[in-house]
This record gives structure tokens, sequence and C-alpha cells, in this order.
């Protein structure tokens, strides 16, 4: 009977350790849980860039199974969406970068795969060989998001350099969506 007993407990301890969700899969869910939202940001570092003058909006626009699109706004550009997507247990970064017409840039779908489950609160990035391939100097970047009831933060970091870069978004408070000044969701893919 004690030996049953321990059979039983084991089982349950098993049951509900297999039934925990990843971090990186408590991450996604975190942050899916704001789809078809936009928020409000502000540039963190550096404490001003003319490249990041103007309303700083991101739009959680799309949630497909397995990929989050999140249009990252600039005043009136809107030439930059950051796309999630899930590959097993590991999330991917890209940086998708587009011109008016929806035509890519010659500079586009750069980022990096997490290497590990990260932490439910941040996912780190670090550049792919495809980044490296076409942006040699961007060899050292570590991109890292984190999301939690509050905020949602985008950062890089370029290793042996004094680049860091960080927005903040306030996830307290959806905004209305800013009126596009060209056709980015007719032609974003």
């Amino acid at each position: 009977m004690k030996h049953l007993f321990i059979i039983a407990l084991f089982s349950i301890q098993f049951s509900v350790f297999s039934q925990e969700k990843s971090a990186a899969t408590q991450f996604w869910d975190a942050l899916s849980a704001h789809c078809g939202k936009a928020y409000e940001g502000k540039l963190v570092s550096p404490e001003s860039d003319p490249r990041f003058a103007g309303r700083l909006v991101m739009h959680v626009r799309s949630c497909e199974d397995g990929r989050l699109r999140i249009p990252f706004f600039v005043g009136d550009d809107r030439s930059r969406t950051w796309v999630l997507t899930m590959e097993g247990d590991l999330i991917k970064l890209k940086h998708d970068h587009r011109h008016e017409d929806g035509s890519e840039d010659k500079i586009t779908q750069y980022g990096g795969t997490a290497s590990n489950t990260g932490f439910s609160a941040m996912q780190i990035f670090p550049a792919d060989q495809e980044t490296t391939d076409l942006i040699p100097y961007a060899a050292g970047n570590v991109w890292w998001i984190t999301v939690d009831e509050t905020s949602f933060t985008y950062n890089l970091r370029r290793t042996g350099s004094e680049t860091f870069f960080s927005v903040k978004f306030d996830l307290t408070t959806p905004i209305e969506l800013p009126q596009a000044p060209w056709g980015w969701a007719e032609n974003s893919n």
C-alpha cells in the first residue's frame, strides 16, 4: 500500500510539473493578451535622438498562431515592425522594415532567436547569422524585450560599443491608433 501511495504522489507531482508553461510560453501569453491594442511610449536611452522624435506608439497588430506582429510608429513613420515567432519553445525576433509602398527596405529581416526559453518577463535575442551577413557591424547586437503588467520595453545593446537603445511603453493605458499617413495596413505583410 505504501508503494501505491508513493507512485500516486509521484504521478501527481509529475502531472503538475509537466503542465507548467515554459518561460517563453508565459512571455508569449503575456504579450498576446495585448493583441489589437496600441500603447504610447517614450525613449529611455538615449534620452533624445532626432531619429526618434515624435509620438512613439507600439501596436500589437496581429496575433496569428505562432507569430506576433508589433508595428513601432515614430511620429508618421510606420516603416518598422517587430515580428516575434514561436519556434518550438524558443522565440525569434525579426525587424521588418518597409517603404511607404509596402516594399521591403534593403536592410530588413535582421534579428535573432533566443538561445534558451528565457524568463517569463524577458526574452533575449542575440544577432543571428542572417543579421551578421546583412549588417556586419551588428554581429554583436543583443536585443531584449520585457513585458509585465504595466510596461513593455524594447532594448538593443551593441556589444563592444557604447550603443544602447531602449524604448518603454505604458501598458496600463491603451490608446486610439493614430491615422496612417499612408497605407501601412494594406501594404505590410
